[in-house]
């Protein structure tokens, strides 16, 4: 995996942003627009008096931060909810397109980044909230944090993603995400990876808080989701369908949910609706 290079506070500031909801950026956008805006627009004092013409240049130095910081954050702020909002829609193309393939050589054209996007939806779609690290720093390549509320309160999970596609991940890869989740306090672990793992590296994992997620697995995590996120609709359907005649007249009707993903069927009436 490629290694974060140098960037610019500017750069930085867009990129810690876009982690966040587009709308939550356009929000800290208006709110930092708002707030720069008001010591801008505060008058300086007038004359000084003596011993306080520090203070009056402290105060001037301020507004003219003010000034140009109330359209450039914001701006910023901006940048980063449409990348946030273009992400958001890169996710879920990757994973319709991994759901209507339904195999697991759907991941073999993605690339690295692709692939966190693919793994970090996925577990969105299971009620996770997800950060995505970047891995390859300091964070002994954890490329996800994952929480959630557990029994015990907020339950934290690291993730490792590997494209591999060609090579087997192996034992080392595991029992490193294993030392980090424990210098981290974390509740468990996944490795996922869009081809295999060796058999040391699954013996390691067994009886320990580390799951495996070959490609299978994934494209498998990745049909489940989808269908627990449409399971709401069928029971708003299902609230919904009632017989428009015959004796039963006004009574609900069932709405059945395929287990393939097909389309929703919907039981009719007598007379046919």
């Amino acid at each position: 995996m490629a290694r974060r290079k140098k960037t610019s506070p500017a750069e930085d500031l867009v990129e810690l942003v876009a982690l966040l909801p587009w709308w939550a950026g356009v929000t800290l956008a208006l709110l930092i627009y708002l707030l720069l805006h008001r010591i801008a627009a505060q008058p300086l004092a007038g004359a000084p008096q003596p011993g306080q013409a520090g203070a009056m240049v402290t105060q001037g130095l301020w507004k003219a931060l003010a000034g140009a910081g109330q359209y450039l954050l914001p701006i910023l702020c901006l940048a980063a909810a449409g990348i946030s909002a273009w992400r958001r829609k890169t996710r879920r193309g990757l994973v319709s397109d991994v759901a209507q393939s339904r195999a697991s050589d759907a991941l073999d054209g993605m690339s690295w980044r692709e692939f966190e996007q693919l793994v970090g939806e996925g577990f969105r779609l299971q009620g996770y909230q997800v950060v995505e690290t970047g891995g390859g720093g300091a964070d002994g390549g954890v490329d996800l944090v994952l929480t959630r509320r557990g029994k015990s309160g907020g339950e934290k999970f690291l993730v490792q993603c590997k494209q591999w596609r060609a090579l087997k991940v192996g034992v080392d890869v595991v029992r490193e995400l294993y030392g980090v989740m424990a210098a981290r306090g974390a509740t468990g672990g996944f490795v996922v990876t869009s081809g295999r793992f060796t058999d040391d590296a699954t013996s390691f994992a067994s009886g320990r808080n580390v799951t495996l997620l070959d490609g299978p697995k994934l494209v498998g995590l990745i049909l489940h989701a989808k269908a627990g996120a449409r399971q709401p609709v069928a029971r708003r359907r299902r609230q919904l369908r009632r017989a428009r005649c015959g004796l039963g007249a006004g009574d609900r009707l069932p709405v059945v949910l395929e287990a393939d993903g097909a389309p929703y069927r919907q039981a009719r009436c007598q007379c046919g609706r």
